[in-house]
């Protein structure tokens, strides 16, 4: 892993910027109390309606907008929550729930009976849909009144290795952010990412980051910029799990250093 040149980021919390935690159990309370404007929209995409939650940042001047992707449980609470805390620091975000059109009824996520359900959901879509969705969502943002133009896009888990398809697909993003999720294993995976990715891996999460020299030599013979970063001792899902009420020391301390870095990373892209 030496090859990678994995930067171990040592943040203190003292001094450090991070969104405030929003355990599982209590992201509907925050949606519901949040001062910020949220609101559901509709899309049309690959023939069928896509929903997605918007989450906007109390500012005077153009915001900067991030495409949310979610993990494999759908568009949930705390996807939503990522949201939230994304407008809280001025951006303007969005997050598509891929599983519209899908659920029992033609429902989106919230018309499963459990994530399981929705996991199920997930693994049966088509991933072409899947792109398009993205490509939509993000041409949607990026034009309304009050979006600057500028778009990063980020992913979780399974929306992670979706993020690495939006970077590879959707044109002039500003950045990519990939949270634990598969890279591609071929040149043709990484051809038309024209701009920055940014990697979030936690050090026992050994299934993904056993795939990380391989696409990082792909980025490489391309000439594009990946920066993988591994936070010692965090699991899987450390960004979900480290807002946990007992969550684990490795993932909180994942989860606050990976909030600095991801928020540094699209200021320094916006300035």
């Amino acid at each position: 892993m030496h090859r990678l040149a994995i930067l171990l980021f040592l943040f203190s919390a003292a001094c450090a910027t991070v969104p405030p935690a929003t355990a599982p159990d209590s992201s509907a309370a925050t949606l519901e109390t949040t001062p910020r404007h949220h609101e559901w929209v509709t899309i049309p995409s690959a023939g069928r309606t896509l929903h997605a939650y918007v989450a906007w940042p109390e500012r005077s001047d153009a915001a900067p907008a991030v495409l949310v992707i979610h993990e494999n449980r759908g568009l949930n609470d705390w996807a939503r929550t990522v949201a939230d805390q994304l407008a809280s620091r001025g951006y303007l975000a969005i997050a598509p729930d891929m599983l519209s059109g899908t659920g029992p009824g033609g429902g989106r996520t919230d018309s499963f009976p459990n994530e399981d359900a929705a996991r199920e959901g997930i693994s049966k879509l088509d991933m072409t849909r899947v792109v398009e969705d993205m490509r939509n969502a993000a041409q949607y943002i990026r034009t309304r009144p009050g979006a600057s133009g500028t778009l990063f896009a980020a992913g979780f888990c399974w929306g992670g290795s979706r993020a690495w398809e939006a970077a590879n697909t959707i044109d002039n993003l500003s950045g990519t952010f990939v949270f634990y999720g598969t890279g591609p294993q071929d040149a043709a995976g990484v051809a038309g990412i024209d701009a920055p990715v940014w990697g979030f891996y936690g050090g026992d999460d050994a299934r993904v980051n056993a795939t990380i020299e391989h696409t990082a030599e792909h980025m490489r013979a391309a000439g594009k910029i990946f920066e993988p970063v591994i936070y010692p001792g965090a699991g899987h899902a450390f960004m979900r799990l480290g807002e946990m009420p007992d969550a684990k020391p490795a993932n909180k301390e994942a989860r606050d250093q990976a909030w600095v870095r991801w928020l540094g990373a699209m200021s320094s892209r916006t300035e």
